[in-house]
């Protein structure tokens, strides 16, 4: 029996593997226990294993790789159309080799253990900025019922507070004031924690040069440039700029039908989180462009009056996006418009 290709639906202690020879026919079946998931695979021996790429997708994958097997990671939403009547394990099994059999079909790149580190650093950071927003909103609301109204920025909270803690009157009781100082050192351990995350992406930043070369993109910085690099990797799995840009829903959505072209807004498909970033940092570039006089600022400038403001932002983040997967894709250096190479 040679299996050609394998499909295995993972899941967290119980398996499905569907193998298929050449001609893609079934030739294996079978359920397999996580323990005896890998020597499975081995006595196996497939020419290629496909899986979902989900949560445990890249440590199966990187151990499979280690017994020199080709593996290929599909995008669930890529094989869902080929589950047959009902949704089950084997059934999704099955669909994973027949989706991995096209010949047009998409697969995600394998991470590396470093990848999925300092894509762990910007998870935890994420979720510590949101801690840290949902803290001050409640501080906010609670001086907000006691007659103080406070700025929404974190800057302009943490002027505030130790006057208005100060100075406080008869509606702000001693009480209140001990859990609002309670909230206050929760709220700066928070922030210290946020501090030692953003030390640690840019010591990645310092040892990375994928991330060191994206950086030099106006727009472009240490945290930006270690998510892309995290995410992405060398972008060789990008045929050019565009398919990077339509992979982080920076494109037109299109509806179209009978020759006749209809663009809509941006599509907002791919990583939401490296789309915010790239986008926040057009803006930051935008910010600085009135007073400059370079190609690229002139170009901006004429933009922003055509289209606006938000516009112009979106089509800086396309085209940041389209530079970043040339540079990282080839071993071009960023020279910026109209300067000499």
């Amino acid at each position: 029996m040679e299996i050609d290709i394998l499909g295995i639906d993972l899941a967290k202690q119980v398996f499905q593997l569907h193998g298929a020879d050449q001609r893609g026919r079934a030739v294996h079946r079978a359920k397999v226990s996580r323990g005896s998931l890998f020597e499975s695979v081995r006595t196996l021996k497939p020419r290629v294993v496909v899986m979902e790429a989900c949560s445990t997708a890249h440590h199966w994958a990187r151990r499979f790789q280690s017994l020199g097997i080709e593996v290929r990671l599909i995008s669930p939403q890529y094989v869902a159309p080929f589950v047959k009547t009902y949704k089950n394990d084997r059934n999704d099994a099955e669909a994973i080799v027949e989706a991995a059999s096209r010949p047009a079909m998409r697969f995600v790149t394998v991470k590396s253990v470093e990848q999925q580190d300092i894509q762990a650093a910007h998870r935890m950071r994420a979720i510590l900025l949101r801690h840290r927003t949902a803290l001050i909103n409640q501080m906010r609301g609670l001086l907000g019922e006691r007659g103080h109204a406070i700025a929404r920025s974190p800057e302009a909270f943490k002027r505030a507070i130790p006057e208005l803690l100060r100075t406080s009157g008869d509606e702000l009781t001693a009480f209140c004031q001990t859990l609002l100082t309670e909230l206050l050192q929760h709220l700066s351990a928070i922030e210290d924690r946020i501090h030692l995350i953003e030390a640690s992406i840019q010591t990645f930043m310092k040892q990375s040069a994928l991330c060191k070369k994206i950086a030099e993109v106006p727009g472009i910085g240490p945290i930006t440039a270690t998510a892309i690099v995290a995410s992405i990797g060398d972008a060789t799995q990008f045929r050019n700029g565009r398919h990077l840009a339509a992979w982080l829903g920076l494109v037109p959505r299109q509806y179209s039908s009978g020759g006749k072209s209809r663009l809509q807004d941006i599509s907002r498909r791919g990583d939401t989180y490296l789309r915010t970033l790239l986008i926040h940092g057009a803006r930051a570039v935008l910010r600085y462009v009135k007073s400059k006089t370079d190609a690229h600022s002139i170009w901006l400038q004429h933009l922003i009056a055509r289209r606006g403001y938000n516009c112009t932002a979106v089509a800086l983040a396309n085209k940041n996006a389209r530079i970043i997967q040339a540079l990282l894709s080839s071993n071009a250096s960023y020279h910026p418009r109209g300067a000499a190479v």
